[in-house]
């Protein structure tokens, strides 16, 4: 018999939920987290942006978890007094070859579904400079389905929801070895404490680190997939923001562009940019600000010098199948061929907003009822 029925390895956003879900479903749950704190690498550490499902392949994970985890959070949010503003967002181009960009991404966002109050509008010079006179752009696309969330008051809340439920969060709690089975086997180290625990169920979400429990087993291994770090720095604006809206790019190779988003309090900051990187180090890059300034100006020409200051950098994980692009991957059951049993991988933009429903899935997928 095991010691419990579930575990999720991780207490980031995205294990919080999980546990939330499954505990709330009346399932013994224990959450183990390496880390001192909730959520304190991917989730923190991101543009706390809840994203409206324009940019993903259809029929994707990226796509379906982020339009029904978008609607689920906006509601949890108010059900839960968190933090947020549904303040919408422009994506700006200024050239012809970005402007036929903007019209792939709005037959893109009617594919996923973004129509009725979510549809995006297509704006031209003269209504962008109407919506936001700092902004210099050719055309845009409104979306006004996207917002800003306090990720922290987020978490928080789905911790107190999953152990209002049951659920138990032990910290410093690092998950050395995983061995699967019927139950399986997970031991660590708590604070140098050696232990070990079984359960009916595991799920591993532990972001930058989904494949370490698999490197560690013989079995796992060959099922690991190749998840690569991407860092992204980012800048905060001194001063009075010049925007009432997000404001982005058109999206680049590796990402959506240093673009610039509000916080709850009005400032702004601008970022990520990307640069793949091997190690986690969270510094910022102060040399990028040149770069930074150079992107910006792109968009809001006024700028002006020496108002920008290094925040914060953020590590995203990126799982690239070969022929498609950049998803999430969820190594469930059947995939692993193993009861009771689910990975994680490649959860980054648009997690946090796909949070809820992602939890969802991964339950249903285990069967925990």
């Amino acid at each position: 018999m095991a010691d419990v029925r579930l575990v999720v390895v991780g207490a980031g956003v995205i294990g919080l939920a999980v546990a939330r879900e499954a505990a709330m479903r009346g399932i013994e749950t224990i959450v183990l987290e390496a880390g001192t704190n909730i959520g304190s690498e991917t989730s923190s550490r991101n543009s706390e942006v809840i994203h409206g499902g324009i940019y993903y392949a259809a029929g994707s994970l990226k796509a379906l978890h982020c339009l029904a985890g978008r609607k689920r959070l906006y509601r949890y949010a108010e059900e839960r007094n968190i933090p947020f503003s549904r303040c919408g967002k422009l994506i700006v181009a200024n050239s012809e070859g970005e402007d036929s960009v903007l019209r792939g991404l709005l037959d893109r966002s009617i594919k996923n579904g973004l129509t009725g109050d979510d549809a995006l509008r297509y704006l031209n010079a003269r209504e962008v400079n109407r919506l936001e006179p700092n902004v210099h752009a050719v055309s845009a696309l409104l979306s006004p389905s996207t917002g800003i969330i306090d990720s922290h008051s987020l978490m928080l809340a789905m911790q107190a929801d999953a152990e209002a439920a049951g659920a138990d969060l032990v910290l410093r709690s690092r998950v050395d070895q995983l061995v699967p089975g019927a139950p399986h086997t997970l031991s660590g180290n708590n604070d140098g404490d050696e232990w070990q625990l079984t359960a009916d169920n595991v799920v591993v979400s532990a972001g930058l680190h989904s494949t370490h429990l698999m490197q560690g087993n013989d079995w796992l291994r060959p099922l690991a997939p190749q998840v690569r770090m991407v860092k992204g720095n980012y800048f905060a604006l001194s001063g009075k923001s010049p925007f009432r809206h997000l404001v982005y790019p058109v999206p680049v190779e590796k990402g959506l562009g240093i673009h610039a988003t509000l916080d709850l309090s009005g400032s702004t900051r601008f970022g990520p940019d990307t640069e793949d990187v091997v190690d986690i180090d969270y510094r910022v890059d102060e040399r990028r600000q040149a770069v930074f300034e150079s992107s910006i100006r792109r968009y809001w020409p006024d700028l002006p010098a020496d108002r920008l200051l290094p925040a914060y950098a953020g590590i995203r994980p990126k799982v690239q199948l070969a022929g498609a692009e950049a998803d999430f991957l969820i190594q469930g059951p059947d995939e692993l061929a193993t009861a009771g049993l689910a990975f994680l991988h490649g959860i980054e933009s648009p997690g946090l907003t796909a949070s809820l429903s992602l939890a969802s899935s991964v339950c249903d997928r285990l069967s925990l009822t």
